[in-house]
């Protein structure tokens, strides 16, 4: 049996970010063949304050925390590309602008407009979209809600099959699989090489897909039992309950991570068969760049190898 460990991870632009118990990593592959290795101190949320690490609380904390995380990585990795990029005007004018804290605010706008874009994609059309059914005839607001999940789920499935189809992201997708392949091979305590993680499959059950899907599910479930009011008082009504429709998600995966039952492999079974879409296979070099981005995460000897910043 697989040990259970804490660590999780995100594929970026020639690389991989790796979160363990105390340290961010993200391991980027340079132009010039080299690893570049940044590592930085880590205390989740949830363990600073009692009260956001209480259940269900603690998940939508460390959904927003993730994002933030996730969201520095990408611009991290990005700068490796835009190095060989002349500077447009509009960079200079923000930099100008903004100066020292030019990457913190442009983090900060990324992150709304993709929040925002979220939910205006997986929230608000969906419930817009079910108004088709009330124009039907069909007035049971238990029954509106149910279809408004459906075509949210529908809206979500087609989403990850598009993004799956883009050429652009096929390299991002096999670093996404080599972190899944690395943190196998870690949780299988063996050898952390690339030899080792190759032999393991590319589709974890941890993976952020999962909780993606899972959340439409939830949100089926949790919105089922609010009325069919307004448009408007709908669209609040679902992004007032998002932070607990995450919050239970959270706490299901939780549970799904220490359970070995039917149940649980039940329930990871859609979102391993969509990381079929969300990753690819690696080559060895990208899985070296993962077991990078792990071991400097996780403080492992051997991890001073590469170019750590």
């Amino acid at each position: 049996m697989a040990r259970k460990v804490s660590v999780g991870g995100q594929a970026v632009i020639e690389g991989v970010m790796m979160r363990g118990s105390s340290s961010i990593a993200t391991a980027v592959r340079k132009s010039d063949g080299s690893i570049d290795v940044s590592v930085e101190g880590f205390t989740p949320f949830t363990k600073r304050n009692k009260f956001l690490g209480l259940p269900v609380v603690r998940g939508f904390v460390s959904l927003v925390e993730s994002l933030v995380i996730g969201m520095n990585a990408l611009n991290k990795s990005a700068e490796y590309i835009e190095e060989d990029v002349e500077e447009s005007r509009f960079d200079a004018w923000f930099k100008s602008v903004f100066k020292e804290k030019s990457g913190q605010v442009s983090n900060a706008i990324t992150l709304i407009v993709a929040l925002a874009a979220a939910v205006g994609l997986f929230f608000v059309l969906p419930t817009f979209a079910a108004n088709i059914f009330v124009f039907a005839g069909i007035k049971d607001p238990f029954v509106l809600n149910i279809f408004e999940g459906v075509i949210r789920v529908g809206v979500f499935l087609l989403y990850v099959y598009l993004i799956g189809r883009m050429e652009d992201t096929h390299r991002v997708f096999q670093y996404h699989g080599a972190e899944h392949k690395a943190i196998f091979c870690y949780e299988n305590d063996m050898p952390l090489t690339a030899e080792n993680a190759v032999k393991f499959g590319r589709l974890h059950p941890r993976c952020g897909t999962n909780f993606m899907f899972l959340v439409m599910i939830v949100s089926i479930l949790v919105f089922s039992l609010t009325g069919w009011e307004t448009l408007g008082e709908r669209i609040v009504s679902r992004v007032v309950l998002l932070p607990v429709v995450s919050g239970v998600t959270y706490e299901i995966i939780r549970w799904m991570g220490r359970s070995d039952s039917g149940l649980s492999r039940v329930l990871s079974y859609p979102g391993l068969k969509l990381q079929e879409l969300t990753t690819r296979e690696p080559d060895p070099d990208q899985i070296e760049v993962a077991i990078a981005a792990l071991k400097a995460a996780e403080g492992i000897d051997g991890s001073e190898e590469y170019n750590a910043q």
